[in-house]
């Protein structure tokens, strides 16, 4: 089991920056990619981005590209989400997640350990 603890959620205006932080603690060593998905108000849980820990691959949806970086720092087992140029439609709670797969997925099905979430609010 991967314990997985999300922080620095926010309120932001538009055109604005946060970064999210995920550690990670518990069995680490069994999961090869990190996800981050995010899930608004009456809307599905949809994928963000995802890193691998050891090469450091990551993917990205299309909406965040050239917006939002994923890293990793993995002697502190800590995942970030850096989220640039916000925008109102970005408002969602955002879930930091681990995989156990060793190819990235898109699918909140292929992640076996969830973190509670933590709320990004971007005002116009």
């Amino acid at each position: 089991q991967v314990q997985l603890v999300e922080s620095g959620g926010g309120l932001v205006q538009a055109g604005g920056s946060l970064r999210l932080s995920c550690a990670a603690s518990g069995r680490t060593f069994s999961s090869y990619f990190m996800g981050w998905f995010r899930q608004a108000p009456g809307k599905e849980r949809e994928f963000v981005a995802t890193i691998s820990w050891g090469r450091g691959s990551t993917y990205y949806t299309d909406s965040v590209k050239g917006r939002f970086t994923i890293s990793r720092d993995n002697a502190k087992n800590t995942v970030y989400l850096q989220m640039t140029s916000l925008k109102p439609e970005d408002t969602a709670v955002y879930y930091c997640a681990a995989s156990s797969k060793t190819y990235y997925s898109t699918k909140s099905t292929s992640y076996d350990n969830w973190g509670q979430g933590t709320q990004v609010t971007v005002s116009s």
